[in-house]
């Protein structure tokens, strides 16, 4: 078994990480979860959180807001939506975030009335961002 695995995670803007990794803990839709080396191929998709890196150099976080991540053997792949070294998040951003999110599910109740699938998408999106801020420390209402 391997000590570490490869780690990217990119953005729409950048390639913000590619490291060695021991673990990475990712916020996945259905629950939290470890990759580690040697770790059963799956694709996930993200919900909004913190995403921590654990490797020869410490621990790394990052805030993400939504995106797949690809798990194997030999490393995790993360496209993001969204991605911010935690350490760079500022209250602003976070604010901005928010709001993004409380925008989307006004229009969602706005559009689909009648249809709850993606009312609750949007809520939960809200939700989640709201608990990823006080996560991190940062006032999300």
């Amino acid at each position: 078994m391997a000590d570490t695995m490869q780690f990217e995670l990119v953005s729409p803007e950048r390639l913000l990480a590619s490291v060695q990794a021991s673990a990475v803990q990712i916020p996945g839709a259905d629950g939290d979860m470890t990759a580690m080396p040697d770790h059963a191929p799956t694709i996930t998709t993200l919900r909004p959180g913190v995403l921590r890196v654990e490797g020869p150099e410490g621990t790394t976080e990052y805030v993400v807001t939504g995106g797949f991540a690809e798990i194997g053997a030999s490393g995790v792949s993360v496209l993001a939506e969204r991605a911010v070294p935690k350490a760079e998040m500022t209250q602003e951003e976070m604010a901005n975030m928010v709001e993004e999110a409380k925008t989307a599910y006004s229009t969602a109740k706005e559009f689909f009335e009648n249809e709850p699938g993606p009312v609750d998408d949007a809520a939960k999106l809200l939700s989640d961002m709201v608990a990823m801020g006080e996560d991190i420390g940062l006032n999300a209402r």
